[in-house]
């Protein structure tokens, strides 16, 4: 069984990097690039794409992130009993823990909104105009959306290094 667990911590850990990592490749590299002028006539269809590969790969990272931590928490002898209790979130680890829950459900829901709502109708908006300012509008709630996702993410981590290491 401790077998299977480090396994699950290594795929959780796995699954944290290459999200992680992807959106700030998006985020400090790519989108920044793409904004220079010469780039302009491929913007529209390599964020297209780019958002469309990245989608699949974020979406498994994200599922395996829950099942994996779900897992994690369970092999630590965390049960539902404690959860509904109570008796889980009254000392460091479950604060942290619960802190950390709360994170990924507004991640989950803010990667909903922009993959599934804010992102289509960007790419729509984009191949009937351009230069439109509904295009503008919605790249622009795209990017935050994106960037306070990864500060989200960022804070989930320290979060999870928490549960591990104590609370400071």
């Amino acid at each position: 069984m401790k077998a299977l667990y480090l396994l699950s911590v290594w795929l959780h850990i796995l699954a944290a990097i290459t999200w992680i990592g992807g959106t700030v490749f998006l985020v400090l590299v790519l989108l920044p690039v793409l904004r220079k002028p010469q780039y302009h006539s491929i913007l529209g269809e390599l964020v297209h794409w780019t958002g469309e590969r990245f989608r699949w790969v974020g979406w498994i990272c994200l599922t395996l992130l829950v099942l994996s931590g779900t897992f994690n928490v369970a092999y630590r002898g965390i049960g539902w009993d404690d959860v509904w209790s109570g008796r889980l979130w009254r000392g460091p680890f479950g604060r942290a823990l619960g802190i950390k829950l709360f994170l990924v459900a507004v991640i989950l829901l803010l990667s909903a909104l922009h993959d599934f709502v804010i992102g289509p109708r960007a790419t729509a908006a984009w191949q009937e105009d351009p230069t439109s300012p509904v295009v503008r509008r919605l790249r622009r709630q795209a990017g935050w959306i994106g960037r306070v996702n990864l500060l989200l993410a960022l804070i989930v981590v320290a979060l999870g290094v928490m549960l591990v290491r104590g609370w400071p």
